[in-house]
């Protein structure tokens, strides 16, 4: 027999009994269809997730300091792994007994060669007021490099990047220029602002000041104001670094360095010195692509640095996300063994009432692979309408469901968001799934209809 013939003699037999087949591919379209849509509510998370963490450019930075520990994909973390803690407990000995070599201005250097490295600042920030006119906010101020600020990082709506690292010269985001009520980005540059910053100070004269003030005057904190000019003003400052610290303002190393500030950097950074000094707490780096973080940290660590980067944890929220697919497939397969079920009992049905039927198959010369293939192509019609409706199902339900999320979120004030997705991959594997699924079901019945005697069946009422 043909394949048009085997296709033929399937789907006559399946019209036959419209509403046996009706309910028996209702029952996988419902199964295929709760699994698609637990299926993507899932990959749609990931889908967020990952998204909103390359929007915020976070994949491509890491964060690099002194001592020579880090945390990497391998090294426990777990309070409860002794082996583990031993392991960090007797390193972080040797550390101290040993101290690492410092981040300088020549290990930023040697760190710039490594190959895929884009840019090297060290991780400086510190919060002030910024005074605009009559209007004040307080905001992070981000302390840049001016090679690195014109290695293209910055996407300037107006102006230019600071000519070096010396001049008291800003870069303010264009978000933070209109809460400020200041000009047009096009007519900011050359705006004289003003910054203030605290810091402490336990000097004689402010501690007898301490003793007889009272309420803001008796803590340990001056203020100290400093001009500065607009030179350029970017659309998009994002976050400048593996730490989830928004910055709304640029300024170079150099103004920085003659501020008295308070640093976000490390508690160390409260004590130092005006000016600071020649080593840097922690540095970031810049990689062109995430695909580069973790050959550049195993470059860096090998000079004796310790790393971090959230490609690291990427790793683990893998994981998790592994694991929650794997609850929501579980959740979905019963709908799909439920199916499964109603298959063979369609099969064994359509098997019984077309006893004699098989019998006179089988006297004109009818082999029982043939009698196999009719029956296997029956159950795969099924799987195969089952999957196409139930893909459709899943579509639909993830839709309405998506829209009545959003219309709540919306309404506390939330973007909207997808919360399902699609991948072409799960459509195609939907389908395929129901197809295997309906075949393997009809295994049994395939066999017992292959094994039905023509003699018996013919006498068979």
């Amino acid at each position: 027999m043909r394949i048009s013939d085997y296709i033929g003699q399937a789907g006559g037999n399946l019209w036959k009994k419209k509403l046996r087949t009706f309910l028996t591919t209702s029952g996988v379209v419902i199964g295929v269809g709760a699994l698609v849509c637990m299926f993507a509510f899932g990959q749609g998370i990931q889908r967020n997730i990952t998204n909103q963490f390359k929007k915020l450019d976070l994949f491509n930075y890491i964060s690099v300091f002194a001592g020579g520990r880090s945390n990497r994909p391998g090294e426990s973390s777990d309070p409860d792994d002794h082996g583990g803690h031993r392991r960090r407990r007797m390193r972080d000995v040797q550390d101290v007994n040993h101290p690492g070599p410092q981040l300088n201005a020549q290990a930023l250097e040697r760190i710039r060669t490594i190959k895929g490295v884009e840019a090297v600042f060290p991780e400086m920030r510190f919060p002030a007021q910024i005074r605009l006119g009559s209007k004040e906010m307080f905001t992070l101020i981000q302390v840049l490099p001016a090679e690195a600020c014109r290695s293209g990082l910055i996407k300037l709506r107006s102006g230019a990047c600071y000519a070096s690292d010396e001049p008291n010269e800003l870069i303010i985001s264009d978000t933070l220029l209109h809460r400020l009520n200041g000009p047009d980005p096009e007519a900011a540059p050359g705006t004289k602002i003003e910054v203030a910053t605290l810091t402490l100070d336990f000097s004689l004269a402010n501690l007898l000041r301490m003793a007889f003030s009272a309420g803001a005057q008796a803590l340990p904190f001056t203020r100290e104001t400093y001009a500065f000019t607009v030179v350029g003003v970017a659309g998009q400052i994002g976050f400048m670094g593996p730490l989830p610290l928004q910055s709304d303002v640029l300024i170079p190393p150099g103004a920085a360095a003659r501020m008295r500030k308070l640093s976000l950097t490390s508690v160390w950074d409260l004590f130092a010195p005006a000016g600071g000094g020649a080593n840097y707490s922690s540095v970031s780096v810049r990689v062109d692509s995430p695909q580069d973080v973790e050959p550049v940290q195993s470059q860096i660590e090998a000079m004796g640095f310790g790393t971090f980067a959230l490609m690291d944890q990427l790793r683990h929220m893998r994981v998790g996300f592994l694991i929650m697919d794997m609850f929501l497939i579980a959740v979905g397969m019963i709908g799909i063994t439920v199916a499964s079920l109603g298959i063979v009992n369609t099969m064994v049905m359509s098997i019984l009432e077309r006893y004699r039927e098989i019998g006179i198959m089988k006297a004109v010369g009818a082999t029982d692979g043939d009698v196999q293939r009719i029956f296997l192509f029956e159950s795969g019609a099924i799987g195969l309408l089952g999957g196409l409706f139930g893909l459709g199902l899943g579509w639909v339900v993830g839709l309405i469901i998506n829209e009545v999320i959003n219309t709540l979120m919306v309404r506390q004030g939330a973007p909207r968001m997808n919360y399902f997705s699609f991948p072409w991959w799960l459509c195609l594997g939907a389908i395929a799934f129901s197809i295997l699924v309906s075949l393997v079901a009809g295994i049994y019945p395939t066999r017992r209809a292959a094994r039905v005697d023509p003699v018996v069946a013919l006498r068979h009422d």
